[in-house]
Parts: structure tokens; sequence; C-alpha cells
């Protein structure tokens, strides 16, 4: 029946009528009108390319009121429900709000509606940019929205529909909350479009946004629209990663199986360097070694050109790789673009750029830049310039650009497809260690290869690593396992804002329909029924360790109350070592040498810097080897690292003395190299000293003695069958103990997250925040403070701490809540502006070091991820140095970071800088706050940091 609605009259339609009675075709004739007169009819005419039967499901649904969540794979045109969201607001007088989760997504949908609707029907809202706010169809940011809600903004009036693109973001644990609050707080009258990748349940979010949203259709496509093909390049071979079986079951190329077995028969590295290779077993590598390969950057590229596998992005999990990447192509002479391809890149990325200050150029290495994509070669990452990432983009898009190397946040949204996707690795950085990637992060990545329209089909290709596991990729390929789970939690700006619209009952009931309580009970019952089966076992445990000759359960009682005291005795040991050995660090001095007793960094080093606590930490609690001092030290190895209590379980005394240069740098390896063999010199010859043997606690313990006493004296002690009874009983225990953690699960999961807003709310009661369900003046601050240290910030508005400072100083203070560094702290501390500004610091600190205690008190755990973590002074020079006007070189070079980097935390400081002009007391000193908050605005928003792409 689709396919006859987009059939013109005079065609196959009206042979197949000629077939039918009058009846009939009066009745078909009736259907084609009424389906004519629709709304979606209209908006079909508008492409010239025909709809999937899921688009025109979800489209039949939201002309019928309903609300629809649409889960379908990257590519496949979601955005065409939510275009036709704007289409019905359009024509029924009403809005639409188009949400996405970043700015650049926002940036390209603004453009996308603009061209077809007009610029004065289409606006734009993200934080950096305002452009025609008032227009019935706007897009902007979730958190735009959010900040709307909660204000009452009068925006709202007249909004009909609301698009949610990229609505798995939600599991986002970091900004995840902000879709929920969106959701359970919109207008019931407001029509709600979910578009998500393909997630694993989502019948389950579809349920949730039912109860909270009311009639919601759920949609799940699984179709790409371009098959994908997959691949492992190996040396100069392009192996497929499957091959049909029978019934058209996909089986692991048996190549590559044999590749992998081939690889791990080869001799080791050490068995290699010990010589211990036979003249056969070398010559058999060599012939493998001719075979197999992992091609370098500019080899891969090039077989992809020849086997027209051409434009392709290559995941590169690094910034500096990526970079890297296209320096290797450039210096292997590779050109992807002819002449007239040249001059029409110079000519687009000229005009994208002519707001760029000259001087800047050089900086923003613009000609290396420039030299790639003239030659259709570019890197795409969050550390470069915007403006040069929406040229990349864009040039890519048109096909000038033919070979990106990129990080995963392209994968995020991005309109960038391709008809190849290369994977270098299949091992990532997540923050805190190298770990494999899992089938959604690899689905995610892969769905850009294929693009609609203009290939037959997409080619997803992994290069060959040793050690690689043919099976292991294949379930990556194969999983179609991506679950959606909220991340939701309550915040304190959240809380006051809550409180201040609905009373502390009321939002404790509507923090209770979020999806993550939604979940948290689901999961209940399946444990539930756990607990049930476990109580059964209970029972034949029991019966099982009977004994003839008395109590068995009571003698196992006692043989579990020895073991548990002598596990205690052994715990208060070793945290009894830990605390002389956190009381020997304290006693560090910067020139200290000390010999690391274990541990990675194990061995001789020297202390630049003894950690002591009330220096730059990360602020998280609830991690052993986070408490107490971190030394940061330079090894023998030359390598600088800072240490955790865990590399010292025994206390550990200086060796020697050294003195530390002044112009000692730990960022240049060649000062390492200096010290560290300067450090070799002066103690290597010195032994460490030997860990002396205590005696054991338990040897002298009168509570072990009494129970081993009594043990010996139970009846049960003789019985012959003594130790068959004793598994039983262990096995009893085991499983009740398991039954009792089940039982604790099912009381922590019911009400976890009205349990956190109580808590939040008892600690703003106690910083007078709130008095019952009125929100103080100090409360109203807060709620017009949004971020993730909303609360300090507002403390330090009350506390006066930015008072008579100046613009630039306050641009310090405030980057201090946004900025939070990419790598752990294996750094010297940071470089501060004296002054004003340096106290205003410390005294953030302070009130932080407060709220930190506060919370630990009332048991809200940054772990949680509620709470406030410690304010990271890293970028603290870098903004009030660019405040202050001085150049983007000089900036930068100081700052040793990357141009996108420092744009993006300006932008940031000058989003929070605009909420304290707005938060600020309007009377009194906070008249000066304000003040200096709108000026330091200004101060900041020049040069590079202005650019902006829209509007």
């Amino acid at each position: 029946m689709i396919v006859l609605l987009s059939v013109r009259p005079g065609t196959l339609e009206s042979t197949m009528t000629e077939d039918l009675s009058p009846a009939e075709r009066y009745a078909a004739a009736r259907r084609r009108a009424a389906e004519q007169a629709t709304a979606l009819a209209s908006f079909r005419e508008m492409y010239d390319f025909g709809l999937d039967p899921f688009q025109i499901e979800a489209c039949q649904a939201l002309e019928a009121g309903k609300g629809v969540l649409v889960a379908a794979p990257t590519g496949s045109g979601k955005t065409i429900v939510g275009e036709f969201a704007v289409h019905l607001a359009l024509q029924q007088g009403k809005k639409c709000f188009y949400t996405t989760p970043i700015k650049a997504l926002s940036n390209q949908k603004y453009s996308d509606l603009c061209r077809r609707y007009g610029s004065g029907k289409v606006g734009l809202l993200t934080g950096d940019n305002s452009v025609n706010p008032d227009a019935p169809v706007v897009v902007m940011t979730t958190e735009v929205l959010r900040n709307m809600l909660y204000a009452g903004s009068q925006t709202l009036l007249g909004l009909g529909y609301v698009v949610m693109d990229e609505v798995h973001y939600l599991s986002d644990r970091f900004r995840g909350a902000v879709w929920e609050e969106v959701i359970i707080h919109l207008p019931e009258s407001v029509t709600l479009v979910s578009l998500s990748a393909t997630v694993s349940n989502a019948e389950e979010f579809g349920d949730w946004l039912d109860t909270v949203r009311g009639d919601t259709e759920v949609i799940v496509s699984e179709h790409r629209p371009v098959p994908l093909f997959q691949h492992v390049l190996a040396g100069r071979r392009m192996y497929d990663l499957f091959e049909e079986g029978e019934g058209h079951r996909r089986a692991v190329n048996p190549d590559l199986a044999r590749l992998a077995r081939m690889e791990a028969s080869r001799p080791s590295f050490q068995d290699r360097r010990r010589g211990r290779m036979r003249e056969a077993d070398r010559e058999r590598e060599r012939r493998q070694r001719s075979r197999v390969w992992t091609p370098g950057r500019p080899e891969v590229i090039e077989r992809l050109d020849a086997e027209g596998l051409l434009p392709a992005i290559t995941f590169i999990f690094s910034r500096a790789a990526c970079e890297a990447a296209v320096q290797q192509c450039l210096y292997a002479g590779l050109r992807l673009n002819d002449e007239e391809a040249r001059e029409r890149v110079r000519a687009l990325v000229e005009e994208r750029t002519a707001s760029i200050p000259h001087e800047d150029l050089h900086v923003l290495g613009y000609y290396e830049w420039l030299e790639g994509l003239e030659r259709g070669i570019a890197a795409h990452h969050a550390g470069m310039l915007p403006t040069f990432k929406e040229v990349v983009e864009e040039l890519f898009v048109r096909g000038l650009v033919k070979a990106v190397f990129a990080t995963e946040t392209l994968a995020l949204g991005i309109n960038m497809p391709a008809r190849s996707v290369v994977l270098e690795k299949l091992v990532k950085w997540n923050g805190e260690q190298h770990a494999d990637i899992t089938p959604g992060e690899y689905t995610q990545l892969t769905g850009r290869a294929g693009r609609r329209g203009i290939d037959v089909e997409g080619h997803a290709v992994v290069l060959w690593q040793r050690g690689m596991n043919p099976d292991h990729l294949a379930g990556l390929a194969g999983t179609r396992t991506y679950p959606l789970r909220s991340s939701f939690r309550p915040s304190y700006n959240m809380a006051v804002n809550l409180v201040e619209q609905f009373g502390r009952h009321r939002s404790r009931e509507l923090l209770e329909t979020s999806f993550a309580q939604f979940q948290a009970d689901r999961s209940v019952v399946g444990i539930s029924r756990q607990v049930q089966r476990n109580e059964e076992g209970l029972e034949g445990y029991k019966a099982s360790m009977t004994c003839h000759l008395g109590d068995f359960e009571e003698y196992a009682r006692l043989r579990r109350e020895l073991k548990d005291r002598e596990t205690e005795l052994a715990k208060q040991g070793a945290a009894q070592r830990r605390a002389e050995a956190a009381v020997a660090l304290e006693k560090l001095k910067p020139g200290d040498v000390i010999h690391v007793p274990t541990g990675k960094y194990a061995g001789l080093a020297l202390v630049l810097d003894p950690g002591l606590p009330a220096g730059r930490a990360n602020g998280h609690r609830g991690f052993d080897h986070h408490d107490g001092p971190r030394p940061l030290v330079l090894t023998a190895e030359r390598q600088v690292k800072r240490l955790a209590s865990i590399d010292f379980p025994v206390p550990v005394e200086a060796l020697e003395r050294m003195r530390i240069p002044k112009t000692f740098n730990p960022r240049s390896p060649q000062s390492r190299r200096d010290l560290a063999s300067a450090l070799r010199s002066k103690a290597g010859h010195i032994p460490p000293e030997r860990a002396r043997k205590q005696r054991s606690q338990a040897a002298d313990d009168r509570e072990i003695a009494r129970l081993r006493t009594e043990i010996r004296a139970h009846p049960c002690h003789g019985c012959s069958e003594r130790e068959d009874h004793a598994r039983w009983a262990e096995r009893y225990y085991r499983l009740r103990r398991d039954t009792s953690q089940l039982e604790r699960r099912i009381e922590g999961r019911t009400n976890t997250i009205a349990r956190t807003f109580d808590r939040i709310v008892a600690l703003l009661t106690e910083l007078d925040y709130l008095r019952g369900d009125e929100v103080t003046e100090h409360g109203k601050r807060l709620a017009r403070l949004y971020g993730e240290l909303d609360l300090l910030a507002s403390e330090c508005l009350r506390a006066g701490v930015w008072e008579g400072l100046a613009p630039a100083e306050l641009a310090a203070c405030v980057s201090a809540l946004v900025y939070e560094a990419r790598v752990g702290d294996d750094a010297m501390a940071p470089k501060l502006p004296s002054g004003k500004a340096k106290a205003a610091l410390g005294e953030m600190v302070r009130i932080w070091g407060r709220l930190d205690g506060l919370e630990e008190e009332f048991r809200i755990s940054q772990t949680e991820g509620v709470g406030q973590r410690e304010p990271d002074l890293g970028f603290a020079w870098a903004a009030y140095m660019w405040a202050s006007g001085k150049g983007l070189d000089e900036v930068l070079r100081e700052a040793e970071m990357p141009a996108g980097d420092f744009v993006r935390w300006c932008k940031q400081v000058i989003d929070v800088l605009g909420q304290i002009s707005a938060a600020a007391p309007a009377s009194g000193d906070g008249v000066t706050v304000a003040k200096a908050a709108r000026k330091a605005v200004d101060q900041l928003l020049r040069g590079v940091v202005a650019y902006s792409s829209v509007g």
C-alpha cells in the first residue's frame, strides 16, 4: 500500500484499479483522498525520495497525536521524523524546539532547517549563540531547554512539539540527567519526539515514556539502509571478516582464524632476543612477516583509494595520533585531490577563516592544516579550533576531503557519513585505563560507513594487530547489545528549582518518576525471585549439615567467628602499617631521595612535590589510594609520576637529599634525563632497607584463644564426618551472606533517588538555602547557577570571595569552577595569578573543603555522581592572561593546550560568568561582582574565542 501512495495516476495504480468493482474503486478513491489530505502527504512531497516504513509509521503516530520513540541505526534517516514534527508545528501554528546534545550538531541542524524553511522561521540557542530566539522553530542544546523550564521562560508559550535528537545521551554520566529533567518537566500538552541510536532496551525506555509522557509509540528499526561489510586489513591483503555458511549463517573467515594461529606460533620478542630460535624458525618467521604486518597510515589510505573505498574516516583514540597521521600522509607525498579540487578547497577555507586575525594563523597551525586539506586529508578532534573542525566537516561532505583521522567524538551525531570507516585498534583509553571498546561503541563508530543515496554498500575495516582474536572482533561486529542506562542524579540546583516550583513533597514524587528509579524498581523484581530461590536452598543446606553428636550450626558459628577474628586482626595490622606509611610520607620534602617499595614505579625516586592533601587533588572521596599524601616523584627511569599511598605499604625514609634546579621542567625530556642521571649518580649505590617482619597480633589475642578452646571442647569437634558437615555449613553461610546482600540491594534500590534528594535538601536546609517549602534568597541565587560546582559558586558569592576582583582576576577564579584536566594530576602545582586572585582561589578551595565535610556528614557521595568535586586551578593562569589582553601565541604556549580546548574552556567560563552576573546580589558589594563578571565576558570574548560559524 505504501508503494501505491507514491505512484502517480496513469501508471501501475490506474492499471490495477481497472480490475476492481465500482464499489471497490470508490472505496480506494476515498482512501486516497483521505491520505492526500494528511499532513504527511504534503510533507512527503518536500522530499525527492520515498520514506522508509519505520519513518512513515512514526510520522503517522505523530499526526495521530501520540509521542514517539524512534530507535534506528546511524544514517538510517531518524531525523526525518524530527523534521515532520517541525512541519506539523508550523502547519498547526505551534512552536517546535529541536534539541541536540552538542553545539556543533545544533549549528548543523539550524543550517539544515534554514535551507528548508527560511531563516525567518528558524532560531538558534546554544549558550554561545542566540539567533532569532522567538522563531516558531528553535534549535537548541538540551541544557538550554532545561534552564528555560526551571526559569518558567515566556518562550515556552505556544510550544507544541519537542524533538530530542540523540536521546540515548541520557546514559552519559556527566550530562545525562538533563535529558530526564526535560522529559519529566515538559508540560503535558507538549508532544515529545525521541530519536535514539539502536538500543537493546528500547521497549523498556518506551514503557517509561508512556508512564511519564502519556501515549508513546515505540518504533524500532534494525535495518541499515546501506548494508555494511566488515573487513580486516593485514599486510597487503583485505580479508572479509565473515563468510556465508550453511543456511545463511555467518561464520568467521577461516583464513583469519588461520592467520591468528600462525601469529600465535611465532616466537616471542624475548625468545628472539635470547637467540632461542632455530634456523628453520627464523626462515618461517621471515616468510610470515612478508605476508602479515600492520600497514602504515599512508599505506592504508592508498589501499582504500585503489579499492574505491574513499572517502574514509579512520578512528584513532588519541588527538596527537590524529595530527601525526596527517603529517605521515603529507611526508609520504599522498595527494587525493586534483588541481581543480585544491583550488575549491583553498577558496572555501579562505572564505570561512577570513575573520581570523592574520597574526593568529601561524599560532593555530593554519598553513600545515591548509596543506593537508588541499591534498584531501584532515584531522578531526576536540582539540581543534571549532572553525577548523566545521571547515573539515563541510569539505568532507562536499567530497573535497577524502581521508579524515578522527577521535571517537566524531561518531556522536555529526553528519559526516563516509564510504568506509577504519579502526586502527580495538582498545581505547577510558579515562582510567586502556580497555576494549564495547559492542555499542563499535556499532556507533562503524555506523558512519555507507552514505545513503550515494553508496551501494558501506565498509568497516579493522587493521590487523598482533594478538588479534578474530572471534572477539566477530563478537563486536555481530552484537547489538547497547542498553540505555539512566545516569540521573539530583543536584543542588535541581533541588532548589524543584522545591520553588512544586514544594518538597511533590518534588520527591516527581523524582520518583525518573527513568533511573523506573529501572531500579524493575530490577528489584528479578532480585526478589533470586532471594526466594536462595531461601529454599538454605533449608536444604541446613538439613545436610545436621550432626548426631550436637548442634553443628553452633559449632560452625564458632569456626566462622574464629576466621572472622583472624581476618579482622590481619586488616588492623595492614591499616596500622598504612597509617605509619602515611605519617612517613607527610615528613617528605622536595629534594628527598627515597626508595619506592612496590608498584609499577618501584625503585629509586626523587621527591619533587610531597603532594600533601592541602595541595591540588582530584576531589573524589571513596578511593583509598586518593587519601593522604600523593608525592610527585622523578624515577631513576626519567618518569615524572604522582604516586599513591598504595605504592607505600611500609614506611619510607629519605636516603639522601638533592637540590632540584630552579630551571627543572617536568615536561621537558632533556630536563628529566639530566636530573635522573644526577639521581642515579647520587644514590644509585645505596641499597634499600629491608622491612622487618613483625609478630602476628593473632598470637597474643585473648578472643582467638577463647574461640579455639570452645571449638576443641564442642561435641561436634569429635565427629568423624566433621569436615563433610563443615563444607555444607560453609555453603550455608556463603548462601546466607549472598541472600543478605540481595536483600540489602532491594532495600537500597527502593526510593534511591528520593533518598538522595532528601539528603541534598537536608544539607541545603542546614546552609539556609531552604526552609521547609520556602526557598530563601540564597536559594534563589543558587537556582540561577547551573553547573557541576553550583553550590560552591553560590557559597563564594555569599561569602563575598570575589568582591573587589578585577575582571581578569574574576575570570581566573571562575575557571576553577568549570575546568577539569584531561589527564591525572601527574604534574607540578599550576601557575596562578598573584595578589587578590591567588587569595580568592585559596579561599575557594577552603570553602570547598568545608562543603566536602558537610557532604560526608550528610552522606552525599561523589562516587554516586552527586556532590562537589574540588575546584581545578589548572586553567586559572590561561584565563587570566587571555582576559588581560595577552596574545594567543603567548597564552597557548603558557597553557600548553590545543587551541580547541582553550576556546572550549573559555566559552564555558563565559557561560558561568553570565550566570554569576545574573545571580550576584543586586545591591551592596554584589553589584561590583556582577559588573566585573560582565566586563570579564567582554574581555574573554575576543579573537579565536569570538569566532562563530552561525549568526
